[in-house]
């Protein structure tokens, strides 16, 4: 079981992503749009910088949905691997069956 505080930390990452999502997006366009002039180019990337960090979405670990782990955790189902496989025993996963050859 991971800690709470780091779980915590988790979930106050994925607010802070989502709450400058649509800011950021509009920043890094203009960034992007090569008709505006330099300054105006420069300005935003000053912009996108002094936005707090735990704002890029990269800073965000996946973690398990039940223990919290950060590492081995299977994007498609959302659990760490050792969750992943009591379930898949127990039944719980459609579609997941042991391999076995």
């Amino acid at each position: 079981m991971a800690k709470t505080s780091m779980i915590e930390r988790e979930k106050k990452r994925t607010k802070t992503v989502a709450k400058y999502a649509k800011k950021r997006a509009a920043l890094k366009e203009t960034i992007r749009d090569l008709s505006l002039s330099e300054e105006e180019r420069w300005d935003a990337q000053v912009a996108l910088q002094k936005q707090p960090r735990d704002a890029c979405p990269a800073r965000q670990q996946r973690r398990c949905g039940i223990t919290g782990r950060p590492h081995g955790v299977y994007r498609k189902f959302g659990l760490g691997r050792n969750k992943l496989r009591e379930a898949a025993m127990r039944g719980d996963v459609p579609g997941l069956v042991k391999a076995s050859w």
